[in-house]
């Protein structure tokens, strides 16, 4: 490596630079670790100094990263010399449009050549007090290194309670990603938000992988990018489950009418994000493994924005603990500690206790295993089939912990069809728990009075 190599990225190349400029500009959790050390000396052109110092000094003043365009007007504003301006703003068209593959590996350099240049700064400064002989002040060398090693660290110190609170008091600050259960939605403000985990409570055989993937279709059709982990399905069962979200037509018939969906889906298959299903093994697969693959993913260019996991008690903690019950709330801190590290939305599905079998209503206490899976989620809900319902086609949802929301709120006997996985809340506002013990009592006291007026008739 040339001498000059080592102090600017020029080793690495034009398009490695380019790749960086759009990793400062589109990532703004890597450019917060990011811009108090990046120094626009480091890029090997001029044209690169110019975008970088613009974005630096707006950084400063504005204490966010600029867009595209208003990087651009930066610098027709404020450079003078025509060649230089057409040039940056050339260069800046580059960026945007190119490849963000191998994002992640960008990152990782390009963090380590701008710490590695502080430490050589930190070095000099040292070198300095050494050279004076003055041996009192090793606390201050020691605090120089201390401070060039953390220097870049995305460290969360906390925030002032009125730090940026116009972002604060914006309608849309979650910006959530619905589930496309209109009543659902309605309770939880419009959706699931990144870093936010949701969990599905139910009995075995209700439809845990018929409402989440109801979910992830209606995430893909809002333009998400969405990934679909599944452990005990098949690919090809979880794809004709899509196809009939797409299409309309019951699970049984694509077969017999496959011409028909074969002229319904091309117009599904342009939308603005991209649906992803992934089967992963049963016998080992743990968080860091999931965490490993989406890592990839982004990688490669595909950023998600929802993962949908089916379901967390197929995931092994990644060490032995003394019990079962342990083990599966450090899972699911795991799991919701990748989707904040991540910036992802995450919905799972937890198996219900043998109470939660035929239930009216499933409540909390019917978790299978650690109730810490409870406790970890931001949003929980439940679905409960008794054997009337799972006959009609019907079934009760419940909110049971809302973190954003109102929770205690049950929508009973709505359309559940696993046939069709047509899941309708509209036609309900929903009730409280109280109210759906009522409606509970009224039905059962109904079912009494048919059965006693029946056997009248045999006598």
């Amino acid at each position: 490596m040339a001498k000059n190599q080592s102090s600017n990225l020029g080793y690495l190349g034009h398009t490695f630079q380019v790749k960086l400029l759009k990793q400062i500009i589109e990532d703004h959790k890597f450019s917060e670790s990011i811009i108090s050390i990046v120094n626009p000396n480091y890029f090997e052109n001029e044209y690169m100094r110019i975008v970088v110092s613009g974005i630096k000094n707006y950084n400063e003043k504005y204490d966010t990263i600029p867009t595209y365009n208003t990087i651009s007007n930066i610098i027709r504003t404020e450079v003078k010399r025509e060649i230089p301006r057409e040039s940056a703003i050339e260069l800046l068209r580059e960026v945007e449009s190119t490849d963000s593959r191998d994002c992640l590996h960008t990152q990782e350099i390009a963090i380590k050549f701008c710490k590695q240049q502080e430490l050589k700064k930190a070095t000099q400064k040292i070198q300095k007090i050494l050279d004076t002989g003055d041996f009192d002040r090793y606390e201050e060398c020691e605090e120089i290194v201390k401070q060039a090693i953390l220097v870049g660290s995305n460290r969360d110190e906390g925030i002032d309670v009125f730090h940026k609170i116009e972002d604060v008091l914006e309608d849309d600050f979650r910006d959530p990603i619905p589930t496309g259960l209109v009543g659902i939605d309605n309770y939880m403000g419009g959706g699931l938000s990144k870093g936010e985990l949701g969990v599905i409570l139910a009995a075995f055989g209700v439809g845990k992988t018929t409402i989440m993937t109801r979910m992830a279709n209606s995430a893909y059709l809002n333009n998400k990018n969405v990934v679909q982990i599944f452990f005990e399905d098949n690919p090809k069962v979880i794809q004709r489950k899509h196809i009939t979200c797409f299409t309309g037509i019951e699970l049984n018939s694509l077969q017999t009418r496959r011409d028909e969906v074969k002229k319904l889906l091309p117009k599904f298959e342009s939308m603005g994000g991209n649906l992803i299903l992934k089967k992963m093994p049963s016998d080992g697969t743990t968080i860091p493994h999931i965490k490993q693959y989406l890592k990839k993913l982004i990688s490669s260019g595909l950023k998600p924005d929802i993962i949908f996991l089916d379901y967390i008690d197929c995931v092994v903690p990644t060490k032995s603990f003394d019990n079962e019950y342990s083990g599966e709330g450090n899972v699911m801190r795991q799991f919701e500690t990748m989707l904040t590290e991540l910036d992802i939305a995450g919905w799972t599905a937890v198996q219900g206790n043998r109470s939660a079998i035929g239930a009216d209503l499933v409540e909390a206490h019917m978790m299978g295993g650690s109730i810490k899976k409870g406790q970890i989620g931001h949003f929980i809900m439940s679905v409960a089939k008794t054997l009337d319902q799972k006959e009609d086609g019907t079934a009760t949802l419940a909110i049971l912990k809302s973190r954003f929301g109102k929770d205690g709120v049950t929508f009973p006997d709505i359309l559940f069809d696993n046939g069709t996985l047509n899941i309708d809340t509209s036609q309900s506002s929903g009730i409280t728990f109280v109210e759906n013990k009522e409606v509970t009592k009224r039905k059962d006291q109904t079912f009494i009075e048919k059965a006693i007026e029946k056997s009248r008739g045999f006598n």
